[in-house]
């Protein structure tokens, strides 16, 4: 997890930090390195940038396309990332400026570490987020691996107003978090369950508690996994419950592996409905 970054022409590979008025704060953040000051291109340069990616993408797609016709299917060539298809949600906010942070003095937002800003930090470092039926803690991790950690920052859930998925970014993983004291924050998360978890309130269900149907469906779910680990059973907006074994690292995949299930009132199957999974 990092600030994202924006992907529009005039602001792509930027970001900024504000308070209320728009005015840029970075120098004032507690304990913050300096870091990178940012300034918008201008609407020509931004043109002309667009441009140049769309014609390196036609010269990648005729040079790839040549290169597979001599080798066959199957080619692992790769190229640029594909240019972000949605449109914008906030133009203001994503198109013409791109903050990460918006606070005033005192708020939650201005508390976050500085840590989460690659402009920052070394290379090799690495940030993550858990998320918890209480609380929210980022993590960081200086050699880039699990040996090595420190918890950079924490809130309680009660302090989290709102949280907003935004398709108009990389790889469609920025969320927006608003605080209830009106600060908010702009982040990249590639794990699309950190939507899930802090978006959608979870109600946990203790095993004592579940039907003897579900005790079955869990105890099956377990067996299979063979992770060792206790599940979690949740009661979703639905009225579906939602079994998830969290497993062992997966390093490609920069995460954990997890098996789910949804059951419902005596563990059978159920048709997934809104909210049960994502938001």
């Amino acid at each position: 997890m990092t600030f994202a970054t924006g992907v529009a022409p005039k602001v792509a590979g930027m970001h900024w930090f504000r308070d209320v008025g728009g005015n840029d704060i970075q120098g004032e953040l507690p304990d913050w390195p300096e870091g990178p000051v940012y300034t918008p291109r201008s609407e020509g340069s931004g043109r002309a940038r667009s441009a140049g990616r769309t014609g390196l993408t036609a010269l990648f797609a005729v040079v790839v396309g040549g290169l597979e016709n001599l080798a066959g299917s199957g080619s692992a060539v790769k190229g640029p990332s594909s240019p972000v298809k949605t449109p914008p949600e906030d133009p203001e906010n994503e198109v013409e400026d791109f903050p990460v942070l918006c606070a005033a003095p005192g708020t939650v937002a201005r508390t976050l570490p500085w840590q989460l800003d690659r402009d920052r930090r070394q290379a090799s470092f690495r940030t993550k987020a858990f998320v918890t039926d209480q609380r929210i803690v980022v993590m960081g991790y200086p050699g880039g691996g699990t040996s090595e950690s420190d918890v950079l920052w924490e809130c309680e859930r009660s302090a989290v107003a709102a949280v907003e998925r935004k398709t108009y970014s990389r790889d469609k993983a920025d969320t927006v978090i608003r605080f209830a004291d009106g600060s908010w924050c702009r982040l990249h998360v590639h794990s699309g369950q950190w939507f899930r978890y802090l978006a959608i309130p979870n109600e946990l269900i203790p095993r004592a508690a579940l039907t003897p149907g579900q005790r079955r469906t869990v105890d099956a779910l377990v067996a299979e996994s063979g992770f060792g680990t206790p599940p979690v059973i949740s009661r979703r907006p639905s009225g579906n419950f939602l079994v998830e074994q969290l497993g062992p690292e997966d390093p490609p995949v920069g995460g954990r592996i997890t098996m789910e299930k949804l059951m419902g009132l005596n563990g059978e199957e159920v048709p997934r409905q809104p909210g049960d999974f994502d938001f």
